[in-house]
This record gives C-alpha cells, sequence and structure tokens, in this order.
C-alpha cells in the first residue's frame, strides 16, 4: 500500500505487493490518514463512480450572532439528488426565527435541546421540548420555529429535495421588510404608525439571533380551540432491534405518521462489525455519520464497485439500487443515520436473498461450498458483529 508517512530526507517507501507507485508529494497527509481506502483501494474496486461523500467540514458556514448554519445539497454533493441537510447551531436562547419551507423539514437532536412550535393549516397548534436522539417532521407549506433551552443545542435537518437551499426559507421578517405598510396595517385592523418599530434595513432579516431562554414548557403552551396536533417522535424511547454487532432503530410513517416523505434508521455498530450487504429497492440513501468511523463499499453493476470512508460530520449517499455494506474500521462504535426520501424504510438482505433462494441454485451460481450455504440466515440481520473479535 501507499505508505501515510514520509520522514525528512527519506525516499518514499515503495508500494506493498508492487502495485502502483510511491508518492512523494505534495500531499495532504490528514486527508489521506482520513480516505485510506481512496488512496489505496482494495482490489476489487474497479470502474468510475461519482463521488459519494462530502464532510459538512468542508460546508461554508452562516456565522450569527446566536448560532450558525451550513448545508450539503446537491450543490457540494450530486449523486445526492432527492435529499438534503444542514446543520445549525442554536446558543442559549437562540432562535430559529419563524419560517416555512417548501420541501418538507426532517430534524434530529444531535446536542442540547431545544423548543419547537408550529401551526398547521387547520389552525392546530404544537409545541414540546426535544432532546439528543429525538426527531422532528414539518411537512412542507407549515410554519415553524426553533430555539434553544439552557444549553443550547446542535441538530441536523433533512430536506426531501437534493436542490434546497437554505437561503430560500420563507422568513417572517422578510416578508414583513417587502409589505407596504398600508398592506400590514389593512391586514391586521391596525394603524400604519403601529409598524414603525420593524426593522429598518429592507434587507436585514433576523434568521438566527439572540432572545431569551423560554419559560417552562408548561407556561409557554398557547390555548386553541381548534386543538393540538405533533410533530415530534422521542426516539430515545423506542427500543432498538438489537443484533450480534450493534443495534438499529427505524422511523417512518409507521412509527411518526408525521413524517410522510422521509424514513430514517439510526444505526449503531460495535467495534468490527458491520452494516450487512444490501440495497434498498425504493429510494436512494443519504447518510449522515455521527460518531466512529466507517468503510463503505459500494457495489453500481457493470462490474463497477468503489470504497469510501467517513467520520463524524460527513454525509455519504448511495444511488438509488446500489448495494452496499458499511463496516465500523475503529475502536470505538459507530453511529450514523441512514435517510430515504419514502414514506417506509425498506431494504433487501443479500444474506436472507440466498437463504430463501433454492440452495442448489445458488450453489450453481457462485460454487459455495456446504459452511457457506449451511450459514446463510433466513432472518434479517442489518448489523452482523466480527465473529474472529468476539472471539
Amino acid at each position: 500500500m501507499l505508505s501515510l508517512e514520509m520522514k525528512s530526507g527519506t525516499s518514499p517507501e515503495p508500494i506493498q505487493g508492487n502495485v502502483g507507485g510511491t508518492d512523494p508529494g505534495p500531499r495532504n497527509i490528514e486527508l489521506d490518514r482520513q480516505n485510506p481506502d481512496v488512496l489505496t483501494p482494495p482490489r476489487t474496486d474497479h470502474g468510475t463512480l461519482p463521488n459519494l461523500k462530502f464532510s459538512f467540514g468542508m460546508a461554508h458556514n452562516r456565522l450569527q450572532g446566536a448560532g450558525w448554519a451550513r448545508q450539503v445539497t446537491m450543490r457540494e454533493l450530486p449523486a445526492a439528488t432527492t435529499l438534503a441537510g444542514v446543520n445549525m447551531r442554536l446558543n442559549p436562547g437562540g432562535i430559529r426565527e419563524l419560517h416555512w419551507h417548501k420541501q418538507a423539514e426532517w430534524a434530529y437532536m444531535l446536542y442540547g435541546r431545544a423548543r419547537i412550535s408550529a401551526v398547521d393549516q387547520d389552525g392546530r397548534n404544537f409545541l414540546d421540548d426535544v432532546g439528543v436522539d429525538d426527531i422532528w417532521n414539518f411537512p412542507a407549506g407549515v410554519p415553524h420555529s426553533i430555539q434553544g433551552l439552557e444549553e443550547g443545542c446542535e441538530f441536523l435537518l433533512v430536506f426531501d429535495d437534493g436542490s434546497f437551499s437554505e437561503d430560500a426559507t420563507f422568513l417572517i421578517t422578510d416578508w414583513f421588510a417587502h409589505t407596504p405598510k398600508e398592506v400590514l396595517a389593512k391586514n391586521f385592523g391596525v394603524s400604519e404608525s403601529d409598524f414603525a418599530d420593524l426593522p429598518a434595513d429592507i434587507d436585514r432579516t433576523r434568521y438566527i439571533f439572540q432572545g431569551e431562554v423560554p419559560p417552562p414548557l408548561s407556561s409557554d403552551t398557547v390555548s386553541n380551540s381548534y386543538g393540538q396536533r405533533s410533530f415530534s417522535y422521542h426516539l430515545s424511547t423506542q427500543p432498538p432491534l438489537k443484533t450480534s454487532g450493534g443495534n438499529v432503530r427505524i422511523v417512518d410513517s409507521t412509527t411518526f405518521p408525521a413524517a410522510s416523505t422521509i424514513a430514517a434508521g439510526l444505526v449503531k455498530i460495535e467495534p468490527g462489525g458491520m452494516r450487512e450487504m444490501h440495497w434498498h429497492p425504493n429510494a436512494e440513501e443519504w447518510q449522515y455519520y455521527i460518531e466512529g468511523s466507517a468503510r463503505m463499499g459500494v457495489f453500481a453493476s457493470e462490474g463497477n464497485a468503489r470504497t469510501f470512508n467517513y467520520q463524524a460530520g460527513d454525509v455519504g449517499t448511495v444511488p438509488f439500487a446500489f448495494g452496499h455494506y458499511i463496516e465500523n474500521i475503529g475502536n470505538t462504535p459507530l453511529c450514523f443515520l441512514e435517510i430515504f426520501r419514502s414514506p417506509h424504510f425498506q431494504d433487501v438482505s443479500l444474506n436472507q436473498w440466498m437463504a430463501l433462494t433454492p440452495p442448489e441454485l445458488v450453489q450453481a451460481h457462485l460454487n459455495l461450498n456446504k459452511t457457506v450455504i449451511g450459514a446463510l440466515r433466513k432472518e434479517k440481520w442489518p448489523v452482523i458483529g466480527d465473529l474472529n473479535r468476539r472471539s
């Protein structure tokens, strides 16, 4: 393999196995360390696949007085055509101003706690406090807001459109700034002078701004004769599906009806374990890596396959129906989200497919011995442990 080190005054080390060549530089050693399977791909990699990785650490960060936001969309990761993501931080009391989108907004809490609010088209309102591992979903066009509680918060937003732009959000301050005061006065039944204190700069919006930490939830609720509607889901309370190598929590419209366009799995893999070889028959996959180190191999048919590496804060994507696996190659647990623009979570297990097919037919294709045929599982195991590590 190519060496990841270059000692001063020495020639580059030769590639093992007499494959490739040395790399005398220039080179980014830290980037090579993070992507060893790109620098020296497995012999099974072949052909051409698009890039399937982009890090939020490389995304433009929009800094505000009470937080920040950065996005990964088709502009940064062209292979991700159906979903886009925003990573956002709100300081204690920081407010993501009242707004709405043309796309549905699905969210996963990464740190801290937040208060979220919304009102739907039938006048039903909503208010809830969410913490780590909690989820919310605001359908397209539903106005909402987010505010950091005592410790502030950080979260991932996912939108059901790969070309989404956070800058295209419909902001309440933006609309007020671009509406004549006489129209505002007529709409709200007051005088024009009552709007004298609106922000003076017509191009200035709040977006993320500082507010006071809100009072307890019980005293902040607005009574409403139209009733309430839930837009949050406390994923941490859902029992996980446990297997030999980790666990998975799946959330889609079956368990969280408010999320009718986005389904997801929260996957945790122990060191040496892997997300089994599989594919998704209904949607492209969009991934967000929360912790740990991963290697993903992707099979694209026609002899094309490529391997990528991921760390915390990275976004990955797998085009529709491409076969793939994800390994934990670190010494700590790997945790990531796999997300789909679909009302339902669906995957096809390679192992289960083979186990439920006549064994003589499988053997005829691959010349497998009886040990392999006997090890095939009729039950789906999303995460597989490392037998050698466990022994």
